[in-house]
């Protein structure tokens, strides 16, 4: 019953995950923050940075991002963190603390936040369901 409920989370995840695809296909710009991000997901990331790879001005580089991806940077990025940190948990034992660290969370309880928002669970649920 549980899983049943995580699955609304999962499914909207990744529907968005499919439509923010298209626009990093199409836009290089948009491409090449991914490629940046998918580099240095582990590091402190801010919107001036990404906003200077994809060589626009930061207030016009959220705005056009927000447009033609549909969600805020920070949302995507967290997103993509997660997903990474997802990876990690079912590929590997470190330690929780270790794996949000890693993917670039500094403080444990709002990488807990953020996989719980992205996943439907938490990171120890989401552990105990992958690697028995």
């Amino acid at each position: 019953m549980q899983s049943t409920l995580r699955m609304p989370a999962m499914l909207m995840s990744d529907l968005v995950t499919a439509v923010n695809e298209r626009a990093f296909q199409y836009y290089g710009s948009l491409r090449a923050v991914r490629d940046f991000v998918t580099l240095r997901y582990g590091e402190r990331i801010t919107l001036a940075a990404v906003a200077r790879v994809a060589r626009m001005e930061r207030t016009y580089f959220s705005a056009f991002f927000h447009r033609r991806v549909g969600i805020p940077f920070r949302d995507w990025l967290r997103d993509f963190r997660v997903r990474k940190a997802m990876d990690l948990l079912k590929e590997s034992d470190q330690p929780i603390t270790a794996v949000a660290k890693a993917v670039g969370f500094q403080q444990i309880r709002s990488f807990e936040r953020a996989f719980k928002k992205t996943s439907g669970m938490t990171p120890v649920q989401y552990k105990r369901l992958h690697r028995p």
